[in-house]
């Protein structure tokens, strides 16, 4: 049974009238790559703020390790970047981690390991205020790894990086994760989480609308995309097929939803036996973006 990191019990945090995080429940199990999504102003930034005793709840409650460690404790073992990396710029990438683990308490045996797993090893005498932001970023994940933590907190990683910098990090995130680190990832980007996470959390004005595997994140079968001379005739004879869930017309073609599974040989089958002929036809399935919205709209 997977271990349970951190459980949240309906936790809420108001700022005035305003609900930044409403009644969020959720649970971080050790082994996965969770993504916390939403837009700007979601409460993810607010709800890892308040499981990092940076901010106070209004109400509700987390327990780390389920219940056997105080926030102070957990805190020892897990791993967090929450704001833009912040070094100083006039010491090198190995003085600053080596001040780190003085501040974290822990030993300086893992320095060369992290640096080496950022790819930054080569330039660990070289002056913070140097580096790119794409390599100050991933320093920040080496800062965050010194103490060996079980879970790694990353808040929006990759903002403000450049493709090569955004699939730096990425890449990484996975190096992490199959070291046996479990990661909890805050991100607006939905191609972000598809692409990193196997869970998602999706979040919006504070409130949770859905927690589970990424893949999952809407059952569905899918769709078809069709094209034809005459569409009054082919969406006349889709209507009485019992997998078509919904119709609807776009742009000249017809948007076919299913309700169970079919495949295109199956309905090109049905529409050759029908004399329907199509000029175009393509079955795909909804991104996890069609998904997002679909959960999310109000």
């Amino acid at each position: 049974m997977e271990k349970t990191l951190l459980q949240l019990d309906q936790l809420s945090k108001h700022y005035g009238k305003l609900k930044a995080v409403d009644q969020l429940s959720i649970s971080i199990k050790k082994g996965n790559i969770y993504g916390l999504l939403g837009p700007n102003g979601s409460g993810k930034s607010t709800t890892l703020g308040m499981i990092l005793n940076v901010i106070n709840p209004t109400s509700g409650s987390f327990q780390w390790y389920e219940g056997t460690h105080t926030t102070h404790q957990a805190l020892k073992k897990i791993g967090a970047i929450i704001e833009r990396p912040n070094f100083y710029p006039y010491m090198t990438a190995l003085q600053n981690l080596t001040l780190i683990c003085k501040i974290k308490q822990c030993s300086t045996e893992n320095i060369q390991e992290k640096l080496e797993l950022v790819g930054l090893w080569d330039r660990r005498h070289s002056k913070f205020k140097t580096y790119s932001l794409g390599m100050k970023q991933r320093l920040a994940i080496a800062a965050a790894l010194v103490n060996n933590p079980e879970l790694l907190i990353l808040d929006e990683p990759t903002n403000g990086l450049d493709p090569e910098g955004i699939h730096q990090i990425r890449k990484l995130i996975f190096k992490i994760a199959e070291g046996g680190t479990t990661i909890l990832l805050a991100s607006h980007l939905l191609d972000e989480v598809e692409k990193v996470c196997n869970q998602v959390i999706v979040l919006k004005n504070g409130v949770k609308f859905y927690q589970g595997p990424v893949d999952a994140i809407s059952q569905t079968f899918g769709f078809f995309e069709l094209s034809s001379k005459n569409l009054l005739k082919l969406k006349a004879f889709l209507k009485d097929i019992p997998q078509i869930q919904s119709i609807r017309e776009e742009k000249g073609s017809l948007i076919v939803s299913l309700n169970a599974e079919m495949e295109a040989e199956e309905l090109s089958l049905k529409l050759a036996a029908a004399n329907i002929f199509v000029t175009h036809m393509v079955k795909k399935m909804p991104s996890l973006e069609d998904q997002f919205l679909t959960l999310t709209q109000s």
